[in-house]
């Protein structure tokens, strides 16, 4: 898909940031997870828990946590790398047509709460659930002490129903998560997309660099402020489109380290944007990645860069065909 996100209706989601803040919902559908990508995967299961709230008038809702669970509990573990920001997450969540997203800051007291407990205190007397879709696999509380088991036994004394998310379709979510990443890690990002159900992107803001792009005619949009935990793909040249404050651009990126410019230079993420002649440092940017064009390489001379640049556009329009705008 060219915009950016999943198909479905756009809803006006509402996000709520704690659970005291979670009020005034009729009968609500609750499933729960990180839903890290939002991909094709996750819509399967977004839909169900949508059918399943139509079904029982109710209100489909996704109870999530913030940060991650693993930089909680795993503090030293440099090796996370989520495919989502919070911001994203939230957009691809709103147009898969959900209706709430519950975001509760996980910490260590939170991780310690035993399975019953927080059946009990947590699902039922405060988000005073109608109905849980979940997981065959899904475990919870103190020592991951819960499961579906326990769920379904505890469901009849306090009232909820339980329906099951077959294994098949959780199985398809794990091996998705992993290809996407495997994917993007190598540039493979037509392969991610598949996956994902839309182009993957990259946000963060114009931040000014050495400014060497102008000087042979291909200025630069230096994109700085990416978060920490955000997968950058592997290195490389991409075909892409862009959303910043004046609209929607087609263009071109480089990740890499730009080695005919600098030996041993930072890894850098850059994008060209075709038709921009404006200052747009400082300024917020989405970047949505279709297609890799090619390795980062190393040239003899700027002059021979500069030429090389001219024909990555060609091939990026021609990549680029069908996409918006």
């Amino acid at each position: 898909m060219s915009k950016g996100v999943p198909a479905g209706s756009p809803s006006a989601m509402k996000i709520h940031t704690s659970i005291a803040a979670f009020q005034g919902v009729e009968r609500p559908v609750l499933t729960t997870g990180t839903f890290d990508g939002v991909h094709l995967g996750h819509q399967v299961i977004l839909k169900r828990l949508r059918d399943v709230a139509r079904r029982e008038g109710g209100e489909s809702v996704l109870f999530t946590f913030h940060p991650h669970p693993r930089m909680v509990l795993y503090p030293q573990d440099n090796d996370l790398r989520l495919l989502n920001t919070p911001g994203e997450k939230q957009q691809l969540l709103e147009q898969a047509g959900l209706d709430h997203l519950l975001v509760v800051p996980f910490s260590r007291d939170f991780s310690r709460i035993h399975a019953l407990d927080y059946v009990r205190d947590i699902l039922v007397d405060r988000l005073h659930i109608h109905a849980m879709v979940i997981g065959y696999d899904h475990r919870f509380g103190r020592n991951r002490e819960g499961d579906i088991g326990l769920l379904r036994r505890t469901s009849d004394v306090y009232g909820f129903t339980v329906e099951e998310i077959p294994a098949q379709e959780i199985d398809h979510v794990k091996v998705s998560s992993t290809k996407i990443r495997e994917a993007l890690l190598v540039g493979q990002v037509a392969k991610a997309n598949a996956l994902l159900g839309y182009p993957y992107m990259l946000s963060g803001v114009v931040v000014k660099g050495d400014q060497l792009g102008r000087t042979i005619g291909w200025p630069t949009a230096n994109i700085g402020a990416i978060d920490h935990y955000k997968l950058i793909p592997g290195d490389g040249i991409y075909a892409i489109t862009a959303t910043i404050r004046r609209g929607r651009f087609k263009g071109m990126m480089s990740i890499g380290v730009r080695p005919t410019v600098k030996e041993g230079g930072e890894r850098t993420v850059e994008a060209h944007l075709f038709g921009l002649d404006a200052d747009i440092y400082g300024e917020p940017i989405t970047v949505y990645l279709h297609r890799r064009l090619r390795d980062e390489l190393r040239f003899e001379s700027m002059e021979v860069m500069k030429h090389r640049i001219a024909r990555d556009k060609v091939e990026a329009l021609e990549a680029l065909m069908d996409a918006e705008p």
